[in-house]
């Protein structure tokens, strides 16, 4: 099917949707507080190859601030009075995203550094092995935090046999260690540059939505947060501005549930 502007639908499952087109436009035409939680992990703007050439990922720091804040701000309108927003960001410009954020009248709760494991080979700087992500919500009162989905066992249990510690767990600390995809894992999709894994995106829609919700992935790639909602049922519409990248977005899905 196609959407205006000759767009091109994907209707991947009954569940899942990836449409093609620019993540801006997309937004103001889905109905604000439709969604229950953004998880978004944008160009970072470091001259990554995504089909247009490394140049295109090169813009003026003032074009790609304010892109940054146009994207962060149309997200926010299609939040649910009860929604949340992860962004996933390079280091580079970790500030200018925390500000759109607040400037989008999202209310920030946790800056959480994922830690990749195996980084990036620094010369004349401190090797790169982590990355910032930034969780706000519409409503500091109202919000979904599921705590089954966000807990782990503390070292009084696992370590010290302590007779006091919570059964249940404690909740995550905000340092995150998951491995990041490297081209030889099992998980690795060809012809995208760039791949969250699954274990991370995992983490990020049981804690923070409902079966049954919808969850937004403005910058689709390879598809992971299509396929973890997918596995756990919740709704998922991605946007990509890639026709290539969608289509293997779609294939990946539909792989999951070809229903």
């Amino acid at each position: 099917m196609r959407g205006r502007a000759g767009e091109r639908v994907l209707n991947t499952t009954k569940r899942a949707t990836v449409t093609t087109g620019d993540c801006i436009e997309l937004f103001e035409r889905m109905p604000a507080g439709s969604a229950a939680l953004v998880i978004a992990d944008p160009p970072y703007n470091i001259g990554i190859d995504y089909g247009n050439g490394r140049k295109a990922d090169r813009l003026a720091d003032g074009d790609y601030i304010a892109w940054t804040r146009a994207w962060v701000a149309a997200a926010a309108r299609v939040l649910a009075d009860d929604g949340a927003m992860w962004v996933i960001c390079g280091q580079e410009y970790a500030a200018d995203h925390q500000l759109a954020m607040r400037a989008a009248a999202l209310h920030w709760r946790n800056t959480v550094t994922w830690v990749e494991t195996f980084g990036v080979n620094c010369r004349k700087k401190f090797n790169r092995t982590s990355r910032p992500m930034f969780y706000a919500v519409k409503n500091p009162r109202r919000f979904t935090f599921n705590m089954p989905a966000l807990t782990t066992p503390s070292a009084r249990q696992t370590k010290y046999g302590d007779k006091r510690a919570n059964p249940a767990g404690k909740i995550l600390d905000d340092v995150w260690t998951i491995p990041r995809v490297c081209g030889t894992h099992r998980e690795r999709v060809d012809g995208v540059p760039t791949q969250l894994p699954l274990a991370l995106v995992r983490r990020v829609v049981l804690g923070l939505s409902r079966p049954g919700d919808l969850v937004v992935d403005p910058f689709t790639g390879s598809g992971t947060t299509g396929v973890v909602c997918i596995q756990h049922e919740r709704l998922f519409h991605g946007f990509e501005l890639r026709p290539a990248f969608a289509e293997i977005a779609r294939h990946r899905i539909t792989k999951e549930n070809p229903s």
